[in-house]
């Protein structure tokens, strides 16, 4: 890649993270908070998803040049009951249902939003769907592989090389 065009996809990358950021701190809004609050601190959600016993879920995601998928859960009355960055290494295994049928596509995209990319490989029969994600400011990957029937069968992390691609030699 000739440094014009590293340059180029740099400044890409830059002007989308800092459009990721124009969007006010999830994780600053207090439980208690009403949805009318949230929204006009947080302004509008890129998803928003119902929630059993009537409650709903704000999702404000940095995707996809982003690494952050930050959650605001309301209870039936409209009231922030909880708020969680769900791109985290600590959370997958005890988010993350695979293989028995539990987690279907609506579980992902209710938990991490539309994936940055989506993939197929000869290995596998479905789709990889992929986020990007920090682990101690180490830029990361989770891939969620999807069956034909859109039930999770398993997922993994990986290394994302991508800015070390972009980064001048």
């Amino acid at each position: 890649m000739s440094a014009i065009a590293r340059a180029g996809a740099a400044a890409l990358l830059a002007a989308a993270l800092g459009l990721a950021g124009c969007a006010g701190e999830p994780t600053r809004i207090a439980p208690g908070t009403s949805k009318a609050d949230a929204l006009q601190q947080l302004g509008a959600p890129t998803a928003m998803y119902p929630l059993p016993g009537g409650g709903e879920r704000l999702q404000y995601s940095r995707a996809p040049a982003g690494f952050e998928v930050n959650n605001v859960d309301l209870d039936a009355g409209g009231r922030v009951v909880s708020i969680r960055q769900e791109l985290d290494d600590r959370l997958f295994d005890r988010t993350i249902q695979p293989g028995v049928g539990l987690w279907r596509e609506a579980d992902v995209l209710r938990t991490y939003g539309r994936p940055f990319e989506v993939t197929r490989v000869s290995s596998f029969d479905g789709v990889i769907w992929t986020w990007r994600y920090k682990m101690m400011n180490t830029p990361r990957l989770l891939y969620i592989y999807v069956d034909p029937a859109g039930v999770v069968q398993r997922y993994h992390t990986g290394d994302d090389l991508m800015l070390e691609l972009l980064a001048p030699t």
